[in-house]
């Protein structure tokens, strides 16, 4: 039965591959990226086309490789358990051996030392607070490192959203610059919001993407060197173009690129992981038949 339902998923992976379409989607993005940069005026385009970020977040490592075959290398990831997984696969390792990773999702203290463990780690986009700064300033000292990182601000000043508020995030910014010599100061991440997206498409104005570039003004003020020499991240699938004609730097983009998440269902803490679910068996057995049917 174990071998059966082994089979059904390299089945169901294979499908994947062939009805994906993630090289077409990563290149569409890659257009729209690129015309969205050279739409700017050449006195306020950055010195650089936007690096796109695929977020690659509950997808398979199948889909990794087709956008890494595409030309793609940078790849975020929301989940602490769920990069520290894909990092060490040794599929990845061995055929995307550029693949640079971006965490951009919360990261609690206590998570530091796992995450600082993968391979390829290349960003840490998420950065809330001086002490998460000074674990992962520690971390990276005791490997003899430099560790990229960036400050999030909330800049929409919703609740529910992780960020530090404008004050907060200039005195991190500067923390971070002056007190963890292993740490590179890339620039500001927000994640903005929705509302605010959509309705700049109407009224031509998103508060989200100006307020980050005002904490981005006083930031670079405060610790002395030029606004360019700090990266914005903002902008995702709803937005990114947007935020490249804002002056973003760093683009986050995963449905688009990779379709829409499907997210696991929530281990059952009363079964054991080592043997399979006889309902998740099951139920791959019945679409495995079912895609027989209408082939």
């Amino acid at each position: 039965m174990v071998n059966l339902f082994v089979r059904a998923v390299k089945v169901d992976l294979n499908q994947i591959r062939k009805m994906s379409g993630v090289a077409e989607n990563l290149n569409s993005i890659l257009a729209k990226v690129t015309a969205a940069y050279e739409g700017l005026p050449e006195e306020s385009r950055p010195e650089k086309v936007p690096r796109l970020v695929a977020v690659s977040k509950t997808k398979p490592i199948e889909l990794i490789i087709e956008a890494y075959n595409a030309g793609q290398r940078h790849f975020g990831e929301n989940y602490i358990q769920e990069i520290c997984e894909k990092s060490v696969n040794p599929e990845l390792l061995e055929k995307c051996p550029d693949l640079k990773w971006h965490f951009i999702g919360n990261c609690q203290s206590n998570k530091v030392p796992p995450l600082m463990k993968c391979p390829n780690l290349c960003v840490v986009e998420t950065v809330t607070s001086q002490k998460l700064a000074s674990k992962l300033n520690n971390q990276a000292k005791s490997r003899d490192m430099m560790l990229s990182v960036m400050v999030q601000i909330n800049t929409s000043g919703e609740e529910n959203k992780n960020g530090l508020d404008e004050t907060e995030g200039v005195q991190c910014g500067k923390f971070i610059k002056e007190q963890c010599a292993n740490l590179n100061l890339l620039g500001l991440m927000t994640i903005g919001n929705l509302g605010n997206s959509l309705a700049a498409n109407t009224k031509g104005e998103n508060p989200d993407f100006t307020k980050l570039i005002e904490v981005r003004k006083k930031l670079s003020q405060e610790i002395g060197i030029k606004e360019s020499d700090l990266e914005l991240s903002m902008g995702m699938s709803n937005d990114f173009e947007e935020a490249i004609r804002y002056g973003s730097t760093n683009v986050r983009v995963g449905s688009s690129i990779f379709g829409a998440r499907n997210y696991p269902a929530k281990p059952n803490p009363d079964s054991d992981p080592a043997k399979p679910n006889p309902d998740t068996v099951a139920q791959s057995m019945q679409n495995v038949s079912l895609d027989a049917e209408k082939k």
